[in-house]
This record gives C-alpha cells, sequence and structure tokens, in this order.
C-alpha cells in the first residue's frame, strides 16, 4: 500500500519551515514516505542518511563539515540516535543563504517530541513536527475493519500473508523494541523489566493507570513505573489518555487512563492469535475501546493537548472528550449490536456541557438516539 494521501502534508509543512520531523514508531512506513517525497521531479539533489547504517552514523560524527555543503533536501533517518545533530542543524538552516539553495531538511524518528527535547529547544521555530501512524481504517477501507482491528496497523502486521505470519511480525517487534530500541535511545533499562511491565499493562488496557499498585506488583517505586510509562508514551506505544476535571460539586478521577495505541501489539501480549480468537478474550471490549478511540482521535485531527476522558467517584464518565476548536465533543464506545443511551452519558452531557455526545459501535449505520446524542458506526466516521 502507498500513503499517496499524506505526502501533501509535508509538502504543506514544507512551505512555512525549512525542517520538517516526520515521527512515528519504527515500522509504520517513515522510510518509505520519505523516499516517495523525494523521488518529486523537482525536488532537486537529495542526501540520503541512515543512522542506522554504521557508515552514515560516522560520516556524521562531523555533522557541520558534511552537511555544509549539501543543497536541496536533505534526510536523515532515525535522527534520535544522534541527538547532537540539532545545535548543529539550528547553525546550517540559519545561514543566509539566497532561498533557491538553501537545504531543507526532512528528519525521521521513532521518538515524540519530548523525548527529542534537545531538538524541540535548538530547533524552536524552524521545525514542523508531522506525526505518522500506522495504518488508518480510512486508508485500508471498511471491507477490511475486522483484520485491522485484530491485526493492527503496523503495515508488515496489517499486509502479512496469512494469521501466523503477523503474529510472528509483531511478536519480532516487540522483542526488537525491548532488546534494541529502547536502548538505542539511551535508556538503560533491563529487557527483561521492562517486558514484565508492557504484559502487566497489557492488563490495564483501557483502564486508570495506577502506578503504585502496579509497582508492588512488580517489586519497584512508583516513580520507576511512571518513568517506564513516559518512554513507552514517548516511542508512540502507549496513549496515556489525560483526565479532564470540570468545576463541579463531584469528586472527580484524577490519574490517566492507559491504552496501547495499536490493537495488534496489545493482541500480541495478550496472546490472542488470530481474528476468530478475538471475539471469546476477555479484554475484547477494552480491545474495541482502545481501537476506536485511536480511529475517532485520528480523524479529528486532534492533537494529544485536546483529547481526554472524564470521570466521577460516583461512577459517571466518558470515554473520550475533544475539547477543539471551541467545542466540546463527547464520545462513547460499546461493542454492542444497537447501542443505547444511559444515564451516565446524560450526566456527562450536562456536567460537561457537550455540544455533542455520540457513541461510536462496530455497526455500518448512523443514526439519531436522542437529543443530541447519536450513534455512529465506525466504518462511517470518516464519511
Amino acid at each position: 500500500m502507498i500513503r499517496r494521501t499524506l505526502l501533501p502534508l509535508l509538502e504543506e509543512a514544507f512551505r512555512a519551515h525549512p525542517a520538517v520531523a516526520l515521527l512515528g514508531p519504527r515500522q509504520c512506513g517513515k522510510t518509505t514516505l520519505a523516499r516517495m517525497f523525494a523521488k518529486r521531479p523537482d525536488r532537486g539533489p537529495v542526501s540520503f542518511f541512515d543512522l542506522e547504517d554504521p557508515v552514515d552514523l560516522e560520516r556524521l560524527r562531523s555533522p557541520k563539515s558534511v552537511l555544509e555543503p549539501l543543497k536541496g533536501l536533505v534526510v536523515i533517518d532515525e535522527v534520535q540516535r544522534a541527538p547532537d545533530l540539532f545545535p548543529v542543524l539550528r547553525v546550517l538552516i540559519d545561514r543566509p543563504l539566497p532561498r533557491k539553495i538553501r537545504p531543507r531538511f526532512l528528519l525521521l524518528g521513532s521518538a515524540s517530541p519530548d523525548l527529542l527535547r534537545q531538538g524541540s529547544e535548538s530547533l524552536a521555530g524552524r521545525l514542523r513536527y508531522v506525526e505518522l501512524t500506522p495504518f488508518r481504517l480510512a486508508e485500508v477501507g471498511d471491507a477490511k475493519l475486522r483484520r485491522l482491528w485484530s491485526r493492527g496497523g503496523f503495515p508488515r502486521s496489517f499486509l502479512a500473508r496469512g494469521e501466523a505470519e503477523s503474529l510472528q511480525w509483531r511478536q519480532a517487534f516487540i522483542s526488537a523494541y525491548l532488546e534494541r530500541d529502547i536502548p538505542a535511545l539511551g535508556l538503560h533499562i533491563p529487557p527483561a523489566a521492562l517486558r514484565r511491565f508492557w504484559l502487566m499493562l497489557a492488563h490495564y488496557h483501557g483502564q486508570v493507570f495506577n502506578a503504585s499498585e502496579i509497582g508492588r506488583s512488580l517489586g519497584t517505586s512508583d516513580t520507576t513505573v511512571r518513568r517506564y510509562l513516559d518512554i513507552l508514551s514517548g516511542t508512540y506505544m502507549i496513549r496515556q489518555l489525560a483526565p479532564w476535571a470540570e468545576n463541579i460539586a463531584k469528586r472527580q478521577v484524577k490519574a490517566p487512563k492507559i491504552y496501547f495505541r495499536d490493537s495488534g501489539i496489545l493482541h500480541a501480549l495478550l496472546g490472542v492469535r488470530d481474528e476468530r480468537e478475538l471475539p471469546h478474550h476477555p479484554k475484547m471490549g477494552a480491545s474495541w475501546e482502545g481501537f476506536a478511540l485511536e480511529e475517532i482521535i485520528r480523524s479529528s485531527g486532534a492533537t494529544a493537548e485536546e483529547v481526554y476522558f472524564w470521570a466521577t467517584h460516583s461512577a459517571a464518565e466518558l470515554d473520550l472528550l475533544i475539547v477543539k476548536d471551541g467545542k466540546r465533543r463527547g464520545y462513547e464506545i460499546k461493542f454492542a449490536d444497537v447501542p443505547r443511551p444511559t444515564k451516565s452519558m446524560r450526566i456527562a452531557l450536562a456536567d460537561l456541557r457537550l455540544d455533542s455526545l455520540t457513541i461510536v459501535y462496530p455497526g455500518d449505520k448512523s443514526f439519531r438516539l436522542d437529543k443530541r446524542i447519536d450513534a455512529l458506526g465506525l466504518s462511517q466516521l470518516n464519511s
């Protein structure tokens, strides 16, 4: 599959910035997209550096002398492996060169801006971040919704010739992530400890995060547990959904909820081997919630700072609240043939003063359920 629809995002980003960082989890298609972008006939000279290649990594030990003479598009893959590059890039970008020969830098990375903090500080105002996710439902088509949910959106998992091959790829991905990718970021955490933590998170998927409880189970401190969680979030594996606090006379939940951002990785950790096993697994409902939640967030274009959940200690809750463009849109996610309004939804509508509330379910029809409450089949999300 070729993700040509994403190329205009890069074009738009470069119109206003001399450097663009294309960020996302490993193996989601960043390098393929960058090569497609570089192939445009009007692109001019292109220089490509892959920092997983020892030769390229050694060449950039002296980055200024190597990069200074280059013109056109300069692509640097796996840029998180060389954080010392960012101050040099700032110097090169700020040179008073004519626009026609001024280089543009496309940086590919598998870590979030928070983990690339040095880069975000050095290139402030010069660098635009673009996030690339694994495949979305809008890309693969509604007919493949169940496959996308079961296998997840990583291209090699989704496009595998069979369920066994897909699962094998995901298991290998998990091992490589724990044993190679995390150490490459300079984070020296025993892979066995991080694997135990990740397996435990799989069973907490869709629940409020309790660092003290998990820490006791792992025999470590809650501070260490939070550090592990931040690493998994910063490498696009986990979403920490922040709680929303409304000025009401009710005790509200203040800890984040956690979700695996890719359902296929979650299923590999849970031992779900194929699509047929998924409906019978006890975490099926939570899996659907996380899968649909990611689709809603991506289709809305909301940032991490615009998405929340809401819950009170009296059991009223809302799965997803998007606060964007002056609107408050609420979403409840249900795995049901015919979703119905509940008392909790009406409380959320009133207490949060929602502009709308939508129940997202695994169907293909949309209809009105009540005043300001609609049902929306997930396949209709991008219609």
